[in-house]
């Protein structure tokens, strides 16, 4: 394994296939390896019978031909990218994670070929999410633009803290132009007939998420003068904004948690809302 390693995995849907050909150019752009993985099992119903040696041989030659063909469609894509390929035994989710140890980054589609094809996010894409060593891109939406911001959301969690980092470097990488967005939600007042009245001022609130914004992006904007940044101060819904900026961006990045409620969480609410619903690709980063 190498540290300069995309991993993708693929299982030839089409999800599959537009997970390789993103990947690809992730890889030519970060003049990394590409490291196909594709993980199949072959003990299926009537495989314990006799010709289960022959039932393993076929499944074999399927793989090798999946990742043979993954191969080719990431040439297609960037001709001297240096690809290789690993079909195995095992658990999906398991494989792909194991795979990923090192790696840069690990790319899944939103969905494979699960018996479940109504979910907007596959059970492997969301165990990789949840659960990998390294940032995490889930190929979905409007796969194959190169078009549009590179949006981040920067809610200041160390993971959030880490998104930003990694959304600079994205957008330098794609001469693309930073968004920056940071929601935050009015304070809700304690119920009862007893309770004082909660007294905030919303514009010294806003001021004070602004300049929390500007010191969280002053460190990278020095370090890439070169990237155009837009800072986004919203009182709205976090996940409701980024999926509405979706729509124009060519990547979103966020952190796996934030500030939520439920700290113990492998991936935050907002995270989970953008996996199944943003039209573009989303970065997972991890604190």
């Amino acid at each position: 394994m190498s540290a300069n390693e995309i991993v993708v995995a693929t299982d030839a849907s089409e999800p599959g296939r537009a997970a390789v050909r993103w990947a690809a150019r992730q890889a030519q752009r970060s003049d990394a390896v590409l490291h196909v993985v594709h993980a199949y099992e072959w003990n299926w119903q009537g495989a314990r019978f006799d010709g289960g040696e022959d039932i393993l041989a076929l499944a074999t030659n399927a793989a090798e031909k999946i990742v043979a063909d993954a191969r080719l469609a990431a040439h297609e894509i960037a001709p001297s990218l240096p690809v290789r390929r690993t079909a195995e035994i095992g658990a999906p989710a398991q494989v792909i994670l194991r795979a990923a140890e090192s790696a840069r980054m690990v790319v899944v589609g939103n969905r494979g070929r699960g018996g479940f094809a109504s979910l907007l996010l596959g059970s492997v894409g969301h165990r990789v999410a949840a659960h990998a060593a390294c940032p995490v891109a889930v190929v979905r939406g409007r796969v194959d633009t190169t078009l549009g911001p590179v949006v981040v959301g920067a809610d200041g969690s160390p993971a959030g803290a880490h998104a930003v980092e990694l959304a600079f470097g994205e957008a330098a990488a794609r001469g693309a132009e930073l968004v920056a967005v940071r929601a935050w939600s009015p304070p809700v007042p304690a119920w009862g007939d007893d309770m004082q009245p909660l007294i905030y001022d919303p514009v010294e609130r806003d001021a004070t998420e602004r300049q929390a914004l500007a010191d969280l992006l002053a460190p990278w904007r020095e370090k890439y003068p070169q990237v155009p940044v837009e800072a986004l101060v919203t009182k709205h819904n976090a996940a409701r904004v980024l999926v509405g900026v979706s729509h124009t961006a060519q990547l979103l990045v966020v952190g796996n948690r934030g500030f939520g409620v439920f700290a113990g969480t492998v991936l935050g609410s907002v995270s989970s809302q953008l996996l199944h619903h943003a039209d573009c690709p989303v970065l997972i980063a991890r604190a």
